[in-house]
């Protein structure tokens, strides 16, 4: 009897061809993490990253930040001022995982790079002081991971210093960040003592001794079994409502298993109501190795997380491509940095590949750029590779006109991936280049500063010829003169810091705007009655038709809106852009003849100048402010905020003796804060500031703005 045969057609072959290929990709990439580390400034995050890749075999010693020598801060001011200024990318293995690692800033000033990071990286490792817990950056680095819906695991670092309390931690996270913060760990010790962690989930103790690679692995000691017996409880009833058959043996009595409680944590996590807590401290190499399994445990594969969305840039449509080398080429570029050998671009590929050689098309620019190199990054350090896949992030070298938030893909599948949103500049300064001559470099180098941070504003005032820069705070303006100078030889002078005021309508206002001209031939003619009024609720200039019976013509309707608009960016007399208003054009006149966009245009100018015509006030940047300070000098600081014309919100007392003090402060009373912080507490209080809100400059302080913008 012959046995028969199975003839497989060419189709048939073809699919199961490319389904190995998806199965195997699809493996590859459960295998990859993308992750960030995000906190408040000086809360350990580079240390942090510098022990996991010490850890890793990444690096073969530990660059310490107080030393000027971590390898994630690479940057000449980095090292000297002991900050991380700019996010690092690196990459390392543990275990059969790979690991795409980003180190971003604490400090307000460089919140972009916190952003565009987030933008892109599938999940992140919040880092908290276990003396201080949540801070005021830990909120907005916390807020901006809800924003992009990034998982997140929770490391309490510094649990060796005076004042440590990992529980206090966890309850700040609670209170401040409205996180389900549920421990997986107990430390064992405190302070001085601390010398390890208690795994909840397997029940084991962690001890560490002076080499940051050598780990004891024991049974949970006697004189703690019963409270972390209590503890791991606690952690199981949290936990166990993501993961049905936990919560059915939760709720029968019956034990759970070790990876039933992983799975729950995992399902948690991923699902964003969950945040498990470990705790360490980085910089006596304890607690590492445990937050790398937390890592690959419980922070999102690539292909875990949900497909990112772009659109056809040619018609409109909605695209949702699987995360697969063998889709069409997809990838967002993030960050630039400017450099003489050649701009570095970096991008976070979502589908297809990108190889050295190919061109990619922007569909921004609506052009094609060659890619010269692709290299994985290692901070400073650069490795050359030949093609990058999905799920990658990588830098490349070659690219010209594209900035940050721009998409890359082939032409005859393009996509575009929404673009990331920035704030507004809060503080500017005029600089001038000391030399005449080098006035074009300094545009130049201007002009690249501004191509890589998306924060960074450049205008040339066009009274005094000045360059304006803008920014978000002294800081960031401060370290942009000094990489002018230092790093493109451009020797400048610099002016004095200028608040970024705004302007509103003070009442609201009806007017109607006649732009008629005649003078041979056609001539123009439109009337624009519109309603103007101050609207809290509005951020910039909202524009509203209601015209019925076609006295002012459809096609010219955006005409008078573009020119209400260019008319409040320009700021009138003063030159603050107005917010806060809302437009509605209600009636109108045309002409068969001499109406066009021009006229009506013209005309929307018009109706803005007049509505602002002794109808507008300044508005000022109000920032929030925490100070933590020694509880001996809350006295001298409230005193001090209050003659700053800032408002004292609340008063904390805090671990250790110190009490934080949160309020709101005008931002033009906060120029060289920290040198009076410093002096009034005698360098032991610290502080951080965010944007708050805008709100009206007391008519005595809007005088003294006004005589100083008089006197130029």
């Amino acid at each position: 009897m012959l046995t028969p045969v199975t003839v497989m057609s060419n189709d048939a072959q073809a699919t199961t061809t490319s389904d190995k290929k998806r199965a195997k990709e699809e493996e590859r990439l459960l295998k990859v993490r993308n992750f960030g580390i995000i906190a408040h400034i000086d809360a350990g995050k580079t240390t942090v990253s510098e022990r996991i890749l010490y850890i890793t075999g990444r690096s073969h010693k530990i660059g310490e930040v107080h030393d000027g020598a971590a390898t994630m801060d690479y940057m000449k001011d980095e090292q000297e001022r002991g900050i991380t200024i700019t996010s690092a990318a690196t990459t390392c293995v543990w275990g059969d995982y790979n690991l795409s690692l980003i180190d971003t800033p604490g400090h307000v000033d460089f919140t972009a790079e916190v952003e565009r990071s987030l933008r892109v990286l599938d999940g992140a490792v919040g880092v908290f002081c276990g003396v201080a817990g949540v801070q005021p950056q830990s909120e907005t680095v916390w807020r901006q991971g809800n924003r992009y819906r990034v998982p997140r695991i929770a490391f309490v670092n510094k649990m060796d210093r005076t004042g440590a309390d990992f529980y206090n931690a966890v309850a700040t996270m609670k209170a401040r960040l409205n996180a389900n913060a549920v421990p997986i760990q107990m430390p064992i010790g405190a302070e001085k003592g601390f010398r390890g962690v208690i795994d909840l989930v397997e029940m084991k103790a962690y001890t560490w001794d002076d080499d940051a690679r050598k780990v004891s692995i024991d049974d949970v000691p006697a004189d703690m079994a019963d409270e972390a017996q209590l503890q791991r409880e606690a952690m199981i009833e949290a936990v166990a409502e993501f993961h049905d058959a936990m919560l059915e043996k939760f709720v029968e009595g019956e034990e759970v298993t070790i990876d039933e409680i992983k799975a729950a944590i995992r399902a948690g996590t991923l699902a964003l109501k969950l945040t498990p807590v470990l705790a360490g401290s980085a910089f006596k190499d304890k607690g590492v190795q445990n937050l790398l399994d937390a890592v690959v445990a419980y922070l999102p594969a690539p292909t875990e997380v949900p497909a990112i969305e772009g659109t056809n840039p040619d018609n409109g449509e909605k695209l949702i491509r699987p995360l697969f080398s063998t889709e069409p080429a997809g990838a967002m570029a993030f960050k630039t940095i400017s450099d003489p050998n050649g701009d570095l671009t970096f991008i976070r590929i979502y589908s297809g590949t990108i190889q050295q050689g190919e061109k990619y098309y922007n569909p921004r620019t609506t052009k094609e750029e060659r890619i010269g190199r692709v290299m994985k990054m290692h901070a400073a350090q650069r490795e050359p590779i030949d093609t990058a896949r999905a799920g990658d992030i990588v830098a490349v070298v070659g690219l010209r006109d594209v900035v940050t938030g721009d998409t890359l893909c082939t032409r005859d599948d393009p996509i575009v991936y929404e673009a990331m949103q920035f704030p507004d500049t809060v503080i500017s300064i005029a600089i001038e280049p000391k030399s005449g001559g080098d006035r074009d470099k300094l545009t130049n180098t201007i002009a690249k500063l501004v191509r890589e941070d998306p924060t960074f504003k450049a205008k040339t005032d066009e009274q005094t010829g000045q360059m304006i820069i803008s920014g978000m705070g002294e800081l960031h303006l401060e370290i942009i003169c000094s990489r002018i100078e230092r790093d493109y030889k451009v020797p400048i002078t610099q002016g004095k810091p200028k608040v970024a005021y705004r302007q509103t309508l003070t009442a609201a206002k009806q007017v109607e705007a006649r732009h008629i001209k005649q003078s041979g031939g056609s001539g123009q003619f439109a009337v624009a009655r519109v309603r103007f009024r101050p609207d809290s609720e509005v951020e910039t200039v909202e524009f509203e038709s209601v015209v019925t019976g076609g006295s002012v013509p459809k096609e010219y309707i955006p005409s008078i809106e573009a020119g209400i608009v260019n008319a409040a960016k320009s700021g009138g007399r003063l030159g603050f852009p107005f917010v806060k208003v809302r437009a509605e054009l209600y009636d109108g006149q045309s002409h068969d003849v001499d109406s066009s966009n021009m006229a009506f245009e013209a005309a929307g100018v018009l109706a803005f100048r007049m509505a602002i015509e002794s109808n507008a006030t300044l508005l000022e940047p109000i920032m929030k402010i925490e100070i933590e300070t020694p509880e001996q000098f809350t006295g001298d600081v409230i005193g001090d905020l209050s003659s700053r014309r800032g408002i004292v919100e609340e008063m904390t007392a805090k671990t250790g003796g110190l009490t934080a003090v949160t309020g709101r402060v005008p931002l033009g009373e906060m120029f060289q804060y920290s040198t009076t912080l410093r002096s009034i507490t005698q360098g032991r209080a610290h502080y951080a500031m965010e944007p708050h809100s805008y709100e009206a400059v007391p008519p005595n302080i809007a005088e003294k703005v006004l005589a100083e913008m008089a006197k130029g």
